[in-house]
């Protein structure tokens, strides 16, 4: 999770649709996998390590993030949560880019640095802002360079050496309502983009029906190829 929106959102994250349905989803991705030890990459907050621990057999979660004013090591359920500048190498079973990609201007070098580092087998989650034509005032606050095609990101992910297990969109469902408000918020300001967050904190009914929504799309998510919010590729180093 991003700082800055961690920062937004404070003591409500846990409650708030987006980052509930995203954290269900890297769950239900992952479901398959035996996990024991979590490399999280652009970790942010650590909140997806910290949801893997809790609902996962995962032992252990390094949470790595150029942008930390320290580091600490903490725990969850008992389990280590580590929280560092950097790494070296890892012996992670899983690797989480979860929106990273889009942060860098050499999407390709940073993945192919990642890879080399860890073991062989270790299974990748990356997921990444999809659809350049939906690019608004938050891309521009949170600073990212672009947003992606599923294909695009599919090429990137099999460049840097790993094999591409399953590619998909999440958060269809809700891309006719969102890229209307885009659009729209667009033409009022004849197109020029200044950084500004769209998280908001909802009333408690909106909440649960966007809530809702992502549920259901849980179900049929990893056939969609057509659109959506967020590309996703799970990918594995062979």
């Amino acid at each position: 999770m991003d700082l800055k929106e961690a920062d937004l959102l404070a003591e409500t994250i846990e409650s708030h649709w987006y980052y509930g349905a995203k954290s269900s989803m890297l769950l239900h991705a992952v479901r398959s996998v035996q996990i024991r030890e979590i490399l999280d990459i652009g970790a942010g907050t650590g909140f997806f390590s910290d949801k893997l621990l809790r609902q996962t057999t995962a032992r252990s979660a390094l949470c790595v993030d150029p942008a930390y004013n320290s580091e600490r090591d903490t725990s969850v359920v008992g389990k280590s949560l580590l929280f560092r500048r950097a790494f070296v190498k890892s012996q992670a079973d899983l690797v989480l880019l979860m929106d990273v990609l889009e942060h860098v201007d050499d999407d390709l070098g940073l993945l192919v640095d990642v890879v080399e580092k860890v073991a062989t087998g270790a299974f990748f989650v990356i997921t990444v802002p999809a659809f350049q034509s939906l690019w608004s005032d938050h891309d521009v606050f949170l600073e990212h360079r672009r947003r992606y095609r599923l294909e695009q990101l599919e090429a990137v992910v099999e460049a840097a050496g790993l094999r591409r297990l399953c590619g998909c969109y999440f958060y269809g469902s809700l891309l006719p309502v969102a890229a209307a408000t885009r659009w729209l918020g667009r033409l009022g300001r004849g197109g020029v983009s200044a950084p500004r967050s769209q998280l908001r904190k909802h009333y408690k009914v909106v909440n649960e029906a966007f809530a809702t929504v992502c549920r259901l799309e849980l179900a049929w998510y990893q056939h969609n190829r057509l659109a959506g919010l967020t590309a996703l590729c799970l990918a594995r180093k062979e």
